[in-house]
């Protein structure tokens, strides 16, 4: 096996599960998918973009856990310490069906996750109690991650892909459904309201102890010592997609000329070695045949 198919073995196995299960996205022909996500649509560009969504995907996580609820349901009950690559895969495969997926699909997968909310509640440690299933939690989550998401791709695409500021809230507004879809409300529908939202939740984000366990846990990430080097460098440039504030709370001092003159140039160099190694995207292709009515359905990869 070669080094491009190893790349692509190791970080298909990693990221997906090891089966990308294109019949998500190869049938039914024509199915328009269940929010209308077309190729050179903003969500799509976003969600599409390797490095973006690698590197938004860890700033994600690190700007959730300040919210001392949602950490508090994290840490009592995913089990990401446990089996942290299920847990991404999971996720992926969410955000991957409801932007690139038939319609049946993209219905399934939110089935699941409201499902799994129904069951996550408790009390957080400071004596507060706390639901997955909360509107308003569930809005933070989805402004947190799309948020990340847009920075990643802001930082890392290609200058002639990168969004303009009406495509930004392009962006927010496609992406609101799916929040709403799990029972999220007064969900941000462009850039500016994102930040308003931000801004208004300032005050009750800190970083808990659990919070900050969940941090070293990424930073540490890693089966080999060749994940552990990857992941490292892509925590590293996911800290600078962060607003000032929370690198501040969770106690990450990294100065800007880092950032910007080490971190950056070697998540880019990372990204476009992964993105070689994996090839044009099958999941893409597949969710193309499909817009297209040339689709026939796939079930392995």
């Amino acid at each position: 096996m070669g080094l491009r198919e190893r790349i692509s073995a190791e970080l298909t196995a990693t990221v997906h599960g090891g089966d990308l299960r294109l019949d998500r996205y190869a049938g039914p022909p024509g199915d328009p998918g269940l929010f209308g996500i077309v190729p050179g649509d903003p969500v799509w560009r976003v969600h599409g973009h390797a490095t973006g969504m690698l590197t938004g995907g860890f700033a994600a996580l690190m700007l959730q856990s300040l919210h001392p609820l949602a950490m508090a349901g994290v840490d009592q009950y995913s089990d990401f310490r446990a089996d942290p690559v299920g847990r991404l895969n999971g996720t992926v495969r969410f955000v991957t069906t409801t932007t690139f997926g038939s319609s049946a699909a993209a219905r399934e997968v939110i089935d699941l996750v409201r499902r799994i909310h129904v069951r996550v509640h408790g009390t957080a440690p400071d004596g507060r109690p706390y639901r997955a299933d909360d509107p308003d939690l569930l809005t933070w989550v989805h402004t947190a991650e799309v948020r990340s998401f847009l920075a990643g791709h802001q930082t890392y695409a290609p200058r002639r892909l990168r969004l303009t500021p009406a495509e930004c809230d392009t962006y927010y507004r496609r992406t609101a459904p799916v929040a709403e879809a799990l029972g999220a409300r007064h969900v941000p529908r462009t850039s500016l309201e994102a930040e308003r939202l931000l801004v208004r939740l300032r005050p009750g984000l800190s970083a808990t102890r659990a919070a900050l366990d969940s941090v070293l846990f990424l930073r540490r990430f890693g089966r080999t010592r060749r994940e552990r080097l990857v992941v490292g460098l892509l925590m590293n440039a996911s800290v600078g997609l962060l607003p000032d504030w929370a690198r501040t709370e969770l106690g990450i001092h990294r100065p800007a000329a880092v950032r910007a003159g080490w971190d950056r140039p070697l998540a880019t160099a990372v990204g476009r070695t992964l993105q070689w190694g994996l090839g044009p995207s099958q999941i893409q292709a597949a969710a193309r045949e499909r817009l297209a009515g040339t689709a026939v359905p796939r079930a392995q990869a």
